[in-house]
């Protein structure tokens, strides 16, 4: 009897481990693009990494630097969650988030890019399943290199205020006195977000989400 109890507890076991191991829709990638750098740390064009921070914070977990980047591993709600801010420069993010996808076995549906957005008024936020570069060159990168368009992404809005010409000085100019302010209630909210979607899904975090 008690043989026929350990041999039945045993095999329950693994199959546990195994089904955890194999189920795809437990695990996510939250990236945030970004430039690596200390110069870059509080710039508009970093505002990716900063929610990730802000992630990270919440859940008192440290980044470590690994291949292609920085990263943090979570749990949220039975969710397994890889925090990745690529270490590639903003221009080749698609590499990073390539590689970790492959390495962790995350199915591009359960993947969230967070970037910054010039066509929405500052600390918008607005997920998407799916959508064009929008003129953003590591959603550009992300999009070539995963060779599609349609994965998930959360824009945190900058604005456009500035004149032209000077876009590149504005996404890498850093937050205003008046963005600042704001700031960390944005990026509580926009964190939450992040997090919604690996447990409420897509549909029911925009629903709740955007346009806030």
């Amino acid at each position: 009897m008690l043989h026929w109890f350990k041999k039945l507890f045993f095999n329950d076991a693994i199959i546990a481990t195994v089904l955890n191991e194999e189920d795809p829709m437990k695990k996510f990638l939250i990236v945030g693009l970004g430039n690596p750098g200390e110069k870059y740390s509080e710039t508009r064009h970093n505002i990716g990494f900063k929610i990730l921070d802000e992630i990270a914070s919440e859940k008192e977990v440290s980044f470590e630097t690994l291949k292609l980047g920085d990263v943090a591993s979570v749990k949220h709600k039975g969710k397994s969650i890889v925090l990745l801010k690529p270490n590639t420069f903003m221009n080749l993010s698609g590499k990073a988030i390539k590689y970790y996808m492959k390495q962790e076995n995350i199915a591009i549906e359960n993947i969230l890019v967070i970037t910054d957005d010039l066509n929405l008024p500052f600390g918008t936020l607005r997920m998407k399943a799916k959508g064009t570069d929008g003129g953003h060159n590591g959603l550009k990168d992300t999009q070539l290199t995963l060779n599609t368009p349609k994965y998930p992404r959360l824009r945190f809005g900058i604005s456009d205020a500035f004149s032209k010409g000077r876009q590149v000085d504005y996404v890498l100019g850093e937050w205003n006195s008046e963005e600042q302010k704001s700031l960390p209630e944005r990026l509580d909210t926009a964190a939450k977000m992040a997090l919604s979607f690996t447990h409420a899904g897509l549909a029911n975090t925009m629903n709740q989400y955007n346009g806030k």
